[in-house]
């Protein structure tokens, strides 16, 4: 089949597509993914074609008025939609759209906004992802919204916000229409498959799901078993360290300030994986004790330390599960975004700490949360546990099975 894979994002929504699509290339499939032009590297790392469009969130985030757009500035919003966040949704739709007419199969994020023109194509379409803000459930409220802690007869109600952006967005959306000579308007569909890279042992599949969506086991980017010399000189020189990362998200600079100075307090060793966020860890200057790395790979990284401090992204997390590693995490987006969710969950497993959202954070409650990261044993006697089960699935075989299958239906749209 020719599929085409659509993605946007920071890596966290990228790098798990990317491997996705590999693995049906692997089947002989024709793939191509089509995210952000700075992903380039990474899709074609994978074995895949690579078709960008011009949305880059790496910019966006790392640009004055994208920090503010995180920290849920409203006056930000307004002021930056037309300038920023319109024209990448216009454009990267009518590049999708080009592509998906050429498709047999599409495999679409719903972030991406490709719901909106299934219906005009002739090829098949499944909706994957990696979270479960879209199908309404009343097993637990909207994973986007979940630290608003509201009553849980308001959980099926919760996910009717995921139409509120169709509105929010209209602009963007009828330009699309009219530049592709499209006519209505967008009307949710409820008959679309879905899977979801999740294992069903650290969330189970809500009773009240359709058949048609699946949570096949996470989509693990494959061990090499190798970390660059640098990193596994500092692993071996002592203890197994703590890694502290959180990935791409931008952080206040008074939150990193007071990080750097609780670290340097705490007598362990850590490694502080920078990602995208531009931190300044001069101070971070004793070798013996730090070890930092603008990126490294979490699957081969996190089997050889001690346990993992960092911002709750279903990726990270994943990853944590599947390495047996306590967590102790610290969203950054709060209260709204998904990463305080997978932090609850994790804790309610007993897999973590109480997750700590970055903008409570103190220097009492980080310290003492760090301590019972090193020295509860019951944490780490169920990560143990979930890794064997988490590595006895394997959901990229189980998503590849699903997809070949759907795409031999008559009817998947």
């Amino acid at each position: 089949m020719k599929i085409t894979i659509f993605t946007l994002g920071t890596r966290g929504d990228v790098q798990p597509f990317a491997i996705l699509g590999q693995a049906l290339a692997e089947k002989g499939h024709d793939v191509t993914l089509s995210t952000a032009r700075n992903f380039k590297s990474l899709i074609e790392n994978h074995n895949i074609k690579f078709h960008p469009v011009d949305a880059d969130y790496e910019e966006i985030i790392n640009s004055e008025e994208g920090r503010k757009i995180l920290q849920v500035n409203l006056f930000a919003i307004q002021r930056n939609l037309n300038r920023l966040i319109f024209p990448l949704i216009e454009k990267s739709l009518n590049e999708f759209y080009l592509l998906a007419k050429s498709s047999d199969l599409i495999i679409y994020r719903p972030k991406t906004f490709v719901d909106v023109f299934v219906d005009q194509l002739s090829g098949k379409a499944i909706r994957a992802a990696v979270i479960p803000a879209v199908e309404e459930t009343t097993a637990f409220f909207n994973p986007m919204y979940s630290a608003l802690k509201l009553p849980g007869f308001l959980n099926r109600l919760s996910y009717k916000f995921n139409n509120l952006r169709y509105s929010f967005f209209r602009k963007p959306l009828e330009q699309f229409y009219l530049h592709n000579g499209l006519s209505g308007g967008y009307k949710p569909k409820t008959s679309i498959p879905s899977i979801y890279g999740i294992s069903n042992y650290f969330l189970k599949k809500p009773g009240d799901w359709p058949e048609y969506n699946y949570l096949t086991g996470f989509w693990f980017e494959k061990l090499t078993h190798t970390l660059p010399e640098d990193i596994s000189d500092f692993i071996n020189a002592g203890a197994a360290p703590l890694v502290i990362t959180f990935g791409s998200m931008p952080l206040k600079k008074e939150i990193k300030c007071l990080l750097i100075q609780e670290l340097k307090k705490i007598p362990y060793r850590f490694i502080v994986v920078k990602g995208w966020a531009n931190w300044d860890t001069s101070e971070l200057d004793d070798p013996n004790q730090f070890k930092v790395v603008t990126s490294v790979s979490f699957s081969d990284l996190f089997p050889k330390v001690k346990a993992v401090i960092h911002h709750g992204g279903i990726g990270t997390t994943a990853e944590c599960l599947r390495a047996g590693k306590p967590m102790m995490i610290c969203p950054v987006l709060y209260p709204v975004g998904d990463q305080f969710f997978w932090g609850d969950l994790a804790y309610k497993k007993g897999v973590a700490v109480k997750p700590l959202p970055l903008t409570n954070l103190t220097s009492s409650i980080f310290s003492e949360r760090v301590r019972q990261l090193l020295e509860d044993e019951s944490l780490y006697t169920a990560s143990a546990l979930m890794a064997k089960q988490i590595n006895s699935e394997d959901g990229l075989a189980k998503a590849v099975e699903l997809i070949e299958s759907m795409g031999k239906e008559k009817n998947v749209i």
